[in-house]
């Protein structure tokens, strides 16, 4: 029978869609759960970053936004993870970004300064992709976001994943032991959240998140027992929403798949400080540009190229 496509967790629904599957009945199994529980398009047609529609026939670079959403379902609330994942086919290779969530830049559509995960509260993923591309300029093809419940859920779905823990702590209830560690839901939730007891404070967390949404990855790559399908499906469909389409997920899963065997990671660093008594974290101008450059570069985008939107007025202007 031919194969069909299996959803093997929430990084991998949006980067590397895994095949796995058993026939027709699953895979109209997985394209109902995407059409009708998970695709959440939003407004706008194209980033403004693009000229044109990311082509994914063809294989162009793509990026992705992927949001952990502190609360009940995943539309409100705070951004605790804000990750940005670009994935270039020609070198099969990705780069993941993770942003710390007391980023000081401005929240585009309100106008002011903030805290980056405050976007989502304001304006949910819209304003959260909108802020991201101004912060980093570059566009940021599709999003997904994951509910903090649905990040246990889809890791026990997995029947568990395993991290390499670079030191050992208590969170959570639960005792996290120095080197390789086997985690279910319950426990990689508190392996992920942990940062109090880390002296790299969020930076640390991320490295965490990081280790947790490739082993994600990895896991659900590997994935083929179809005993376990309905549970993806459920933690899926219950806790994820995306712009991605069940067709473009196929087309993604076709032509970007092999990009997860190189996968690195990079850190934008900067320093807190106290601005009316609140905690931000200032990223340098310079550290900026730099992960931007790098992130442009991975994409095939000039370096030094303006914005879509820039142009355009710059050309609106000349023609007046």
């Amino acid at each position: 029978m031919k194969k069909a496509l299996i959803i093997a967790g929430i990084i991998m629904l949006t980067v590397v869609m895994g095949i796995g599957g058993y026939g027709y009945y699953m895979y109209k199994s997985v394209q109902g759960t995407v059409d009708n529980k998970m695709h959440q398009p939003l407004e706008r047609e194209k980033s403004e970053k693009r000229f044109e529609v990311v082509d994914i026939e063809q294989a162009e670079p793509l990026s992705f936004l992927l949001l952990g959403v502190d609360a009940q379902d995943s539309t409100r609330g705070r951004t605790d993870t804000i990750m940005v994942v670009t994935v270039n086919p020609a070198d099969n290779s990705m780069k993941m970004l993770s942003i710390p969530r007391d980023t000081r830049t401005e929240i585009i559509g309100r106008g002011f300064d903030d805290k980056i995960n405050h976007a989502f509260a304001f304006g949910g993923a819209e304003m959260t992709v909108n802020t991201v591309e101004n912060f980093l300029d570059i566009p940021i093809d599709y999003y997904a976001t994951v509910n903090m419940n649905g990040f246990k859920d889809i890791v026990d779905a997995l029947g568990g994943v395993t991290v390499d823990n670079d030191f050992a702590f208590s969170s959570g209830g639960h005792q996290f032991n120095e080197g390789e560690i086997f985690l279910e839901g319950d426990q990689a939730l508190a392996f992920a959240r942990m940062r109090k007891q880390d002296t790299r404070g969020d930076f640390g967390r991320n490295d965490r998140q990081r280790q947790i949404v490739m082993a994600i990855i990895e896991e659900g790559a590997q994935f083929s027992s179809i005993t376990r399908a309905g549970s993806i499906l459920d933690a899926l469909g219950d806790n994820v929403l995306t712009d991605v389409s069940f067709d473009n997920m196929v087309k993604i899963q076709e032509k970007y798949r092999s990009a997860r065997h190189n996968m690195e990671t990079i850190e934008i660093t900067g320093s807190g400080t106290r601005i009316d008594n609140i905690y931000y974290l200032v990223v340098p101008e310079e550290e900026r540009l730099r992960v931007s450059g790098e992130l442009r570069t991975h994409l095939g985008l000039d370096e030094d190229s303006s914005s879509v939107a820039a142009v355009e007025e710059e050309e609106e202007t000349a023609n007046n």
